[in-house]
């Protein structure tokens, strides 16, 4: 029997869970774990269903858009692995994590391809045997840069892709082409600090915490809708260098569990917020 996963997002209205898993007995689809969320401010009704059984998919979105809403948006997805391609610039945590992570089985995912402006991370990714593809910006003007970024991208056919600390700002154009599809990690200080060298800027200000945020990719730098977050405690006795060390840490786990939700279909995008269910 084949595994998926029902997304539902529409507008809140009476008995919509009894509809949908009505719907789903009527196709003779068993629910494995159903997650549901109202958000009563918007008026919004959030249910992921993981169904096993024999799919007929256009008969089962048919019969929904006749039980949902008007303004229902729903999507029926293959619960198999996902495929990424990752852009990386010089810092090898995040991206060391992931591949580790990939290898071992505790990541189920396929990573297509690694892109990177800088050739410093291409020896660690070719230890995995995936492809590495240097693309360098320099003397490049940015919409010249990214159409080179873009024929590799779509020659892999990712369904995400993923800024292991890319350290360039990407034009709405190409956000606008991969819109919804690209997961960025940051250190939580924005915008706190924003600029070089933030850990040295938290370290002149004695913060007593340090964080990561991993989050869908806008317009609005650094301010699209935040999937995952996490925080440590520090004091005084760190060095700027030692809070960069810890800070490393914890970027690597936070953009671990932001794709374990993506790629698990549990994150919905609602405006600029999501629903996460974990």
């Amino acid at each position: 029997m084949e595994k998926k996963i029902l997304l539902t997002d529409c507008p809140d209205a009476k008995g919509l869970i009894a509809k949908i898993t009505n719907i789903c007995y009527k196709h003779q689809l068993n629910i494995i774990k159903n997650d549901e969320y109202v958000d009563r401010v918007q008026g919004r009704f959030f249910m992921r269903t993981a169904l096993e059984g024999n799919f007929n998919d256009s008969t089962l979105l048919e019969d929904l858009d006749m039980a949902l809403p008007a303004g229902a948006v729903r999507k029926l997805v293959p619960s198999g692995r996902k495929r990424l391609v990752l852009m990386v610039t010089r810092e090898p945590h995040c991206l060391g994590d992931i591949l580790m992570k990939c290898y071992a089985g505790a990541l189920d995912v396929e990573i297509a391809a690694v892109i990177g402006n800088h050739p410093d991370l291409g020896a660690l990714v070719e230890k995995f045997d995936i492809p590495f593809h240097c693309l360098p910006a320099g003397g490049l003007e940015r919409n010249q840069h990214e159409e080179q970024v873009v024929q590799l991208v779509d020659s892999y056919g990712p369904d995400y892709l993923v800024l292991a600390k890319y350290m360039r700002v990407l034009t709405p154009d190409f956000v606008a082409r991969y819109r919804g599809r690209i997961i960025n990690i940051h250190h939580s200080f924005l915008p706190a600090f924003i600029g070089a060298r933030p850990y040295q800027q938290a370290f002149e200000r004695g913060v007593k915490i340090i964080g990561a945020t991993a989050h869908f990719v806008t317009d609005d730098l650094d301010e699209g809708p935040i999937i995952e977050q996490d925080v440590i405690h520090v004091d005084h006795a760190y060095s700027a260098d030692g809070m960069a060390a810890a800070g490393r840490d914890v970027e690597k786990s936070v953009l671990s569990r932001a794709l374990q939700l993506v790629l698990q279909e549990r994150v919905f995008i609602h405006g600029n917020k999501t629903v996460v269910f974990k």
